[in-house]
């Protein structure tokens, strides 16, 4: 009887946690995840799902995109570089423009591939470029990600050719990438192309964003697809000076994304402005400053940063918290106080109010040099 029973506990912890793993792997497969930000303030406006860790599939290559742009930037190669194919570039598998071992290309041809095309040899072959090996630039992917606070991004390769296990990212993340994307201008030509020949014309380019050849305003970026979490696209786009970027992963089907992200896209054009936070005069008096050389200091906000808010805002509101006066010496920049600034009763932003200026603390002939010009006036 205890054999017996030790088997059927078995069969039931089995069937228990196999359930689990397929019930996990559903809610993986189903889940939709959906970002709306703006592109000069990253600020993310509309969230659904968005800090959910998912494969990226090639939107990896998002981040070969951006190393190679800043190599561009640095001055380290430019767009006529010609590399070298290598072997490994020559055995890549899926999307590719096939490059033979050896065979000479130009950085800009690559970036037509890469970005056009999806090509997972062209993107081999800047990495090792950049990297020297495949292996450390997906270290200097992972670096980056960590600079521009992708918190929640792993990779483990530079074309996202295959789901690889342990390599993730999320929407709100992607978004901080696609807003590094952004400033370097140079790429919107390459993202927004909608066919394009490389190799003399022996090998043609077809952008899956067909979103290239009808949105208004499009800037970019990239279409995707992965086995685990489907079909994706970041989307970005300007219009009368508003930038967008939206994200949609997770998509069943391959046109149901282009629709989900241009309807986040209007919602961001329809309902949402940039505006950068001020606060009257009347907040700005001198504070006083007692024992000091000066019987005053300027203040003025440390940082203001442009916030992104609906346009049904006509105005914000002021919150100032000063004391009413301060002790010295005073350094410049010393904190003083804080002002935030409300829609209604939602906090946006709030920043401290700092010293203009440096005021000595008075010495004992100053105070009485003080004292009797008071006295004699």
């Amino acid at each position: 009887m205890k054999r017996i029973f030790s088997v059927l506990f078995v069969i039931t912890v089995f069937f228990c946690i196999c359930s689990e793993v397929y019930a996990e792997q559903d809610s993986k497969e189903n889940v939709l995840s959906t970002v709306l930000a703006e592109a000069t303030t990253g600020n993310v406006i509309m969230s659904e799902n968005g800090s959910v860790r998912m494969s990226q599939g090639s939107l990896c290559k998002l981040m070969t995109i951006l190393l190679t742009a800043e190599e561009i930037a640095d001055g380290n190669i430019s767009t006529d570089t010609v590399l070298t194919t290598s072997a490994n570039a020559n055995t890549q598998k899926g999307a590719v423009i096939w490059l033979m071992q050896s065979e000479k290309i130009t950085v800009d041809e690559l970036l037509k591939a890469v970005i056009i095309g999806n090509a997972n040899d062209a993107c081999i072959v800047l990495a090792e470029h950049i990297g020297q090996t495949e292996q450390e630039f997906i270290g200097m992917m992972n670096a980056r990600a960590f600079e521009l606070g992708m918190r929640n991004t792993v990779y483990k390769s530079c074309t996202g050719n295959a789901d690889i296990d342990g390599q993730y990212s999320t929407a709100e993340d992607t978004a901080k990438l696609a807003c590094e994307l952004l400033k370097h201008d140079f790429l919107c030509k390459y993202f927004t192309t909608w066919i394009e020949n490389v190799r003399d014309g022996q090998t043609e380019l077809v952008n899956e964003n067909k979103l290239v050849r009808t949105y208004e305003g499009i800037t970019g970026m990239k279409a995707g697809r992965s086995e685990q979490s489907g079909y994706s696209l970041v989307l970005s786009a300007e219009r009368d000076g508003a930038s967008f970027i939206s994200i949609v992963m997770g998509c069943d089907d391959k046109d149901e994304r282009f629709g989900m992200a241009k309807s986040l896209m209007g919602t961001g054009f329809s309902s949402f402005k940039v505006t950068t936070p001020a606060f009257s005069d009347e907040f700005l008096r001198p504070v006083s400053v007692h024992g000091g050389k000066q019987t005053a200091v300027m203040i003025r906000a440390e940082k203001l940063e442009e916030l992104v808010i609906p346009k049904s805002c006509s105005d914000l509101s002021t919150a100032v918290l000063i004391p009413n006066y301060i002790n010295a010496p005073v350094k410049k920049g010393q904190l003083v106080g804080r002002v935030g600034f409300y829609n209604g009763d939602s906090l946006l932003y709030e920043t401290n109010l700092v010293a203009c200026d440096a005021v000595e603390k008075a010495d004992f002939v100053g105070s009485v040099k003080k004292v009797l010009s008071i006295m004699y006036k």
